[in-house]
């Protein structure tokens, strides 16, 4: 079974040789290796794929920049096989991926989403377990008979608002269900979580095997770490889990609406943000997660 996997690239063009690497170092070689350069401005990229002697490998760049979940999009809409990736253009394959996915997929084939086992990486490649991975990996990701946990609809939409523990780059879709549930607008640092919880509200199956396939890189000065010092995150969070509880509410799906409108998870992830907000944030930041905790 082809998957294809696609790279929306915008950032280093050393960390994105080394996905690439990952990529080609599967056991399973049945894959098309899709790279969608966001016009980065550095010609050695292109000139990379040039010279890469692969035919499973391709490589495309946009005519003008469009941003990140419009290069989604573009991967979406690319899309010809029945499950994809959307690679990070950072993140590492382990050899075995394809082969742990192939395995899922075998065990729950009607799946829209199959998550791997992930260990969190730093800049360096070094391993490290921050206290959000903590969180997610020991006490949110849940657990299933023979080691493979089976999630559907309210079971899947209620784990996801009390907590996201999915590593978005390492998931593998059903292609079918994300040419149909697309990412909702509005909602550019958390479009993750608001397109897997529509999966989840429009009846899909979430299959989790804990076996590690993947390596997501985690940096300090990240994209989310700044909308947590200027306030753009948790602002964004409340506005969704607002959006989650009417739709629960509206399916009558009465834990995902109770969940949503506790945000326990959520709100003492401000709390473990408050410090780190008040050195170094904006006046907005601070507002925003003093508000995060305490709004009803």
């Amino acid at each position: 079974m082809t998957v294809e996997i696609f790279v929306p690239f915008w950032g280093d063009p050393a960390l994105l040789y080394k996905t690439v690497d990952s990529v080609r170092a599967q056991s399973e070689p049945d894959l098309r290796l899709i790279v969608i350069d966001d016009c980065y401005p550095d010609a050695s990229v292109a000139e990379y794929f040039a010279t890469l002697d692969d035919a499973r490998v391709s490589y495309t760049r946009n005519a003008t920049n469009i941003g990140i979940t419009e290069n989604y999009r573009e991967a979406i809409r690319r899309a010809t096989t029945e499950h994809i990736v959307i690679l990070g253009c950072d993140d590492l394959m382990h050899p075995n991926y394809l082969d742990v996915i192939h395995r899922a997929l075998a065990v729950v084939p009607h799946a829209d989403v199959v998550q791997p086992g992930v260990q969190v990486i730093d800049e360096d490649g070094i391993v490290v377990l921050p206290l959000a991975d903590r969180v997610k990996q020991q006490l949110l990701a849940p657990r299933g008979d023979s080691g493979v946990a089976v999630l559907s609809g309210e079971r899947m939409a209620t784990s996801l608002i009390r907590g996201d523990w999915l590593y978005w780059p390492s998931l593998t879709f059903r292609t079918a269900t994300l040419k149909r549930i697309d990412f909702r607008d509005g909602l550019p640092i958390i479009q993750d979580l608001a397109l897997l919880m529509d999966i989840a509200f429009a009846g899909g199956t979430l299959v989790y095997t804990p076996t590690l396939a993947f390596s997501y890189r985690r940096h300090q000065e990240s994209a989310s770490q700044k909308t947590l010092l200027n306030g753009e995150r948790f602002r964004d969070e409340r506005a969704y889990y607002r959006q989650a509880r009417s739709l629960a509410r509206n399916l009558g799906w009465r834990r995902t609406a109770c969940t949503a409108r506790l945000r326990l998870m959520s709100r003492l992830h401000g709390i473990a943000e408050l410090p780190g907000v008040t050195r170094r944030g904006t006046a907005a930041g601070l507002q925003s997660t003093l508000a995060h905790i305490f709004a009803l």
